[in-house]
């Protein structure tokens, strides 16, 4: 086989007819669940200004220092293609005047995102995810409601054994004293940090909780936890996040050094897992957790939010080692083949009277031999097979051939859908 010329670009994938089913399942899961909790659908731009991105997320981010698509235009505008779902949400709730609107707003969206890392198992340049987000209330009763909706999700695609794992990371009043801590904790054991924590010391302690090397791991787990630092604000809120989840019978973890990895994130931060050294080896199928700040940062009101979002090329890499059933393919059970340049034409006509009355038609009509059309009917397993020849064209005739006994019945091309109709119905 000739070597392609042109293949996607590294990290990018083409999601092809045998993925299709898959990305259209939990679509149709997430639609038919933000609908019942009240939630909007919402697309933002592919492309947005760089700008909301590393004020949003945060400069010392991973994301936004080595993992973002920047582009400069002819006019000298700074755009990013959009690595994650949240800021772009904000900025539309700011731009079209949403804060005017009945709080809190709620919206949802389905969509691909673009990050510059290295490609690994699950993990593209290139990946699609859905996200929920609640905007305009502090109430940790939302916290506990996104976490639901996560959890319902995931159960609908038969996920079964899944764990919460849930800290709280302070807020603008707690945080900062706490990153003192964590600086005298760390500075000390300095040397025994990776190069990537080094600088995270200076820049943004919190991170460092984040990091997944082994090295860093044995410094990590001696490390001073945050729940024991949070203001009488935080330390309730997060009291009634997890009070909520205990009546919703939903189980957790706590996980003192989870923290994420966006600076935007306040209090209640989240991720679920599927139970299993495997699973977890994999990643979160999910994460987010309240945004409090973000609104205001990015030009708009003090205005608390709380969301997350989901991956769908790693549910989907789950989803292919579990029995998950898919609806039937309607596969047609008439094949129209036809001979002739009169019949051909008339041919487009007819397969479009058939899709209005619903009846699905198979046809090959680049194909003009009937033994090569007969061919393919049976290979398809059609049960009726109407042919359609210069002669029976010219006397608006066409003839009913039953595959499964040869029969034939020669009727008038205006009744053909009305005949096929009756035939069907009788199978």
């Amino acid at each position: 086989m000739k070597k392609p010329k042109y293949k996607a670009p590294t990290g990018m994938h083409d999601i092809l007819p045998e993925d299709q089913k898959y990305f259209e399942k939990i679509y149709d899961v997430v639609k038919e669940i933000a609908n019942f909790y009240g939630f909007k659908k919402t697309e933002t731009p592919i492309l947005e200004e760089s700008e909301l991105f590393s004020k949003g997320i945060g400069l010392a981010t991973d994301i936004v220092k080595k993992q973002m698509f920047n582009f400069r235009t002819r006019s000298g505008d700074h755009l990013s293609l959009r690595p994650e779902g949240t800021a772009p949400v904000v900025r539309a709730y700011i731009e079209h005047g949403m804060q005017n609107l009945s709080q809190p707003v709620k919206l949802w969206y389905f969509g691909p995102f673009f990050r510059y890392e290295r490609p690994q198992l699950g993990r593209y340049r290139q990946f699609w995810q859905f996200g929920f987000e609640i905007l305009g209330n502090q109430s940790p009763v939302l916290d506990a409601q996104v976490i639901q909706i996560f959890v319902n999700i995931l159960k609908e695609l038969k996920f079964k054994s899944l764990i919460i794992e849930i800290n709280s990371i302070g807020c603008s009043q707690c945080r900062p004293y706490f990153k003192k801590i964590l600086v005298s904790y760390f500075k000390p054991r300095v040397s025994s940090l990776c190069f990537n924590c080094r600088r995270r010391l200076t820049e943004n302690p919190l991170r460092i909780l984040d990091c997944k090397d082994e090295k860093c791991w044995r410094v990590i787990l001696g490390a001073p936890q945050i729940v024991d630092h949070l203001c009488e604000q935080c330390h309730q809120h997060f009291k009634e996040v997890l009070e909520f989840l205990d009546e919703l019978q939903l189980p957790y973890h706590l996980n003192a050094y989870l923290v994420r990895g966006l600076d935007y994130y306040t209090k209640t931060v989240f991720e679920i897992f599927e139970e299993g050294e495997e699973e977890r080896a994999l990643g979160a199928l999910t994460g987010g957790g309240r945004y409090d700040s973000l609104i205001k940062i990015l030009g708009g009101e003090e205005i608390p939010a709380v969301g997350a979002a989901a991956g769908i090329e790693r549910i989907i890499f789950s989803l292919k080692k579990k029995a998950i059933r898919f609806p039937k393919e309607v596969s047609p059970k008439v094949f129209l083949a036809q001979l002739g340049e009169l019949a051909k034409k008339k041919s487009l006509k007819l397969i479009e009277d058939f899709r209005l009355a619903k009846i699905p038609v198979a046809e090959s009509l680049g194909r003009d031999s009937l033994k090569s059309q007969l061919k393919v009917a049976d290979r398809m397993g059609i049960r009726f097979v109407l042919i359609f020849g210069q002669k029976e064209a010219l006397e608006n005739k066409i003839i009913i051939k039953d595959m499964t006994n040869g029969k034939q019945q020669i009727v008038d091309f205006k009744k053909v859908i009305t005949e096929v109709d009756k035939k069907l119905k009788k199978l």
